[in-house]
């Protein structure tokens, strides 16, 4: 498999970290270059971070001497180096929006884990083993912005990643209501518990913007293609209630569902457990070989001890009853940082390069 050379714009973020740490060994990605904000352009990677590094194992030496770059001042350079770029920055939606479209009209393809551009009509929004065909408008973006291999693609919300995943392979029931409430980690908003106190012994019933993001992405993600835009689906209707819990690292979600054509609970129970997609077919690198883990026990799946199952690149479901409102209730669990952010983002940079998009 060819290598490529790809840079890091938002290093200095907790994303931006755990992409260096996902990219440490990849087998097909070399880091080149590290980018962030003014204010940490011109330092070292361990000074930039200094007393900010959030992950839980140290900063791989190979990284702690690069010289981070201006994201913005040094673009020019940076399309000069690289392949590709991850993009996850902490800036204003119409500066991310214009910052972004700046590289892919310099021809570098920007892999985004920010939530700028997640409805522009002719950038996907992917989640691997779900809709790898959304990649198909590529094509109508590329000739929007005048590029022959620049373009923007990007990952969705990290709430909706733990509970979409299972819903997914259940629409051949036709899916009609979908209630959720996700208790989602802290690390979503970029914070560890020293950073956050007031999350310690509390429960916070709001999160800016997530319920929002919750209810419509997925009608994204389950849209279709049509002319030179993705159209959103009008079926499931989907409500969301987003918490925020004192959890470091996994977003739980608690789903009621109900169906066109109720299935039974073996059906389910085998749709999920037969579920795969593009990723586990090409044997992607960053891919769980089983996608989604279903637990027996009535206390699983849970945050600490299942998070990180198969690299935290799988989703973990539990509980499936039947429901007196709906017709089914269960509950999901997804690693924030890893399905679902930079390893999402990884994985669909993966999945873009073996079909040759990038």
């Amino acid at each position: 498999m060819k290598r490529y050379n790809v840079a890091v714009i938002g290093a200095t973020g907790m994303v931006g970290q755990r992409f260096c740490l996902l990219l440490e060994n990849h087998p097909w990605f070399r880091v080149v270059a590290l980018a962030a904000s003014p204010s940490s352009a011109g330092k070292t990677y361990r000074d930039a971070v200094a007393g900010r590094w959030a992950m839980n194992v140290p900063m791989p030496e190979k990284y702690a001497d690069m010289v981070v770059l201006d994201a913005e001042a040094d673009m020019e350079k940076i399309a000069s180096m690289v392949d590709f770029v991850f993009c996850a920055v902490n800036m204003k939606k119409e500066e991310i929006k214009a910052l972004e479209e700046r590289y892919a009209r310099a021809e570098v393809p920007v892999i985004s884990n920010n939530s700028a551009h997640r409805f522009t009509p002719d950038v996907p929004m992917i989640i691997p083993e779900i809709n790898p065909q959304h990649a198909e408008i590529i094509a109508a973006q590329r000739k929007r912005l005048g590029t022959e291999r620049g373009f923007i693609a990007v990952k969705s919300n990290c709430s909706l990643q733990s509970y979409v995943p299972a819903l997914h392979p259940l629409l051949s029931f036709g899916v009609s209501k979908v209630a959720v409430a996700t208790y989602q980690a802290i690390s979503g908003a970029g914070k560890t518990f020293d950073r956050m106190p007031e999350i310690l012994d509390n429960v916070i019933p709001y999160i800016g913007g997530e319920e929002e993001k919750s209810e419509r992405e997925p009608l994204k993600i389950w849209g279709h293609i049509e002319g030179d835009e993705i159209k959103l689906t009008d079926t499931p209707k989907i409500t969301a209630q987003c918490l925020r819990v004192p959890v470091s690292d996994g977003h739980t979600a608690a789903v009621f569902v109900s169906f066109d054509k109720k299935p039974t609970k073996e059906q389910i129970l085998e749709a999920w457990k037969n579920f795969a997609g593009i990723p586990q077919q090409l044997q992607l690198p960053s891919a769980p070989k089983q996608f989604l883990h279903y637990f027996e026990e009535n206390d699983r799946p849970q945050a600490k001890l299942d998070r990180n199952t198969e690299n935290g690149m799988a989703v973990c479901v539990g509980r499936l009853r039947e429901d007196i409102v709906f017709d089914y209730k269960f509950v999901c669990l997804s690693h924030n940082t890893l399905r679902g952010a930079a390893g999402g983002a990884v994985l669909m940079a993966e999945m873009l390069c073996a079909q040759n998009y990038i």
